[in-house]
């Protein structure tokens, strides 16, 4: 079976919003066999809707959609349905007692367009609203859409999740006669050239069934290894089989083969080797310290972050040389291992990981271009210190993202190199 997600709302053309739903919606139908083969965001014009739904019922088993189930004027979706497939709406009482229940609770009284929250296309099958008031509906569309499926929800993710979890997923899944498995194989420190050439041969003889898609990022390149069929072990065994190979292949630039993330990966390596971690951090402004703490139960590891923008707040909170400041400038590699070792001292964590650099658009210099990271991690029980100069390509935002994402580069590769680091780090004094 295919998919495709339509997206009503003025808000997602504008720009004034995010559309996470697709995503959730994509990920959750791939765990019943399902493929989504477009995704559109549509205005909330009416006939615009009835056109959007038309020529996705023409060429997709199932059509989600999500907003336009609310109570104002602005929200078309049910309208456009009714319209599209000729059918009146009736009222559910389950979805009415719902709807009551929630506003009683609040002390409010019930208005009539509240009430239509309750009204469902007739001979749809309702999907119960467990987080807020507009009912879903699952409608089949008859012989004039093929017998596809017509799949309608509230934009508000909280609910659509809900919706999805307890009912789309369970009644598609009795339906689906195909196995999807997804891999993402998420690598560090390479581009997607330099990727493809490695891997050339496998992408090359891949197994029936098999896409290899690249997805580039701030410091590297992922990979989605997927596979179709109807046999789950066949499924399973190809997709891993690749994966293996691609492992094998560029294992040292490989951090994950399942969907976590660096910070939870460098989380589980500090937790293994029992070690704590702090930062000190200048141009990243407090970001690497977020990104890690964004882990739940990250307090089992994390100790403490430093912000210190200014050359003051370097040399007062911890201790950096004014004369490095001087002789080498705040952004350099030695005032990167100053922050380090200030930052082991003041904190007591096991290892500290620093930041300095310049992420523009204005301070940069043939010497010190705009981009310019130096970085540095230092390690208490060894006496160790590590620094590295990066450069990044992009404006003020990107680059302080991509200073945060090398940060943490470095320190998954110096957690899991160590022994290989020591032979070339300078010492503490």
């Amino acid at each position: 079976m295919r998919a495709e997600i339509v997206s009503v709302g003025d808000e997602l053309l504008k720009g004034q919003r995010v559309n996470t739903n697709a995503a959730f919606m994509s990920n959750a139908l791939a765990g019943i066999g399902v493929s989504v083969g477009r995704v559109v965001a549509c205005s909330d014009v009416e006939h615009e809707i009835v056109s959007v739904f038309a020529e996705s019922l023409g060429r997709a088993d199932i059509v989600l959609v999500t907003g336009g189930l609310g109570p104002t004027k602005d929200d078309r979706t049910k309208k456009a349905a009714q319209l599209l497939l000729g059918r009146g709406l009736a009222l559910n009482q389950d979805a009415f007692d719902n709807v009551a229940g929630r506003i009683s609770g609040r002390g409010e009284g019930m208005l009539a367009s509240l009430r239509d929250q309750a009204m469902v296309l007739e001979g749809s099958t309702v999907i119960a609203n467990t987080r807020g008031t507009a009912a879903g509906m699952i409608i089949g569309c008859g012989e004039q859409f093929h017998h596809h499926y017509l799949v309608l929800m509230p934009g508000v993710p909280a609910e659509m999740k809900a919706m999805m979890e307890r009912t789309v997923v369970p009644y598609f899944a009795e339906l689906s006669d195909t196995v999807i498995c997804h891999t993402p194989v998420k690598t560090l420190g390479l581009g997607e050239t330099k990727l493809a050439e490695m891997i050339v041969d496998i992408e090359e003889s891949l197994p029936s069934g098999t896409t290899l898609a690249y997805l580039p990022h701030a410091a590297g390149v992922n990979l989605m290894i997927s596979t179709f069929g109807c046999d789950r072990t066949a499924v399973d065994r190809d997709n891993h089989s690749v994966v293996d190979a691609i492992v094998e292949r560029a294992g040292a630039y490989i951090y994950a083969t399942s969907e976590v993330t660096l910070e939870e990966t460098i989380g589980a390596m500090l937790l293994a080797e029992g070690l704590s971690v702090a930062v000190a951090e200048s141009c990243t402004g407090g970001l690497v310290a977020s990104r890690l703490t964004d882990v739940p139960g990250s307090s089992a590891y994390f100790l403490q972050g430093f912000v210190v923008y200014s050359n003051q707040a370097k040399q007062r909170t911890l201790g950096v040389p004014e004369e490095s400041i001087a002789s080498y400038g705040a952004v350099s590699e030695q005032v990167a291992q100053a922050m380090a070792t200030g930052c082991l001292e003041k904190s007591g964590a096991d290892i500290a990981v620093s930041t300095t650099g310049i992420a523009g658009p204005s301070g940069g210099s043939p010497e010190k271009p705009v981009g310019m990271l130096c970085l540095a991690i230092a390690e208490k029980k060894s006496g160790e210190l590590f620094s590295r100069t990066l450069f990044m390509h992009g404006d003020r935002e990107q680059n302080k993202l991509r200073f945060s994402e090398g940060a943490l580069r470095e320190l998954w590769e110096w957690l899991r190199n160590r022994s290989s680091f020591s032979r070339s780090a300078a010492h503490l004094s």
